[in-house]
């Protein structure tokens, strides 16, 4: 795991205001380029959601669709972790950062 986040403070607040308000129980990790060093401005933002037990998540779509409503002016993907493939777990866990801790 690293601490490193490139994303401004600003985005990366609406981000998590709307993943409490979408997926509260889900611990929520940044992963991806905005997170390994190789981003640019208009990088997107990949996250993957871990719910309760990494059970699968409900409210996905409604996330997707809040994120699409927002002003953050860069795409956002989530992704279920209970829905990924064992491979990507392993690619992920190589590099994230924990946006939510979960509850």
């Amino acid at each position: 795991m690293t601490d490193r986040l490139d994303l401004p403070a600003r985005y990366r607040a609406q981000v998590e205001a709307l993943l409490r308000e979408h997926v509260p129980t889900a611990e929520v990790w940044a992963y991806g380029s905005r997170v390994n060093g190789e981003s640019h401005a208009a990088s997107d933002l990949d996250l993957v959601l871990r719910g309760p037990d990494l059970q699968p998540l409900a409210g996905l779509a409604d996330l997707a669709a809040a994120f699409e409503r927002s002003n953050i002016p860069i795409l956002v993907q989530a992704h279920d972790w209970a829905r990924l493939p064992e491979r990507f777990h392993r690619e992920i866990e190589r590099a994230y950062v924990v946006l939510l801790p979960g509850s």
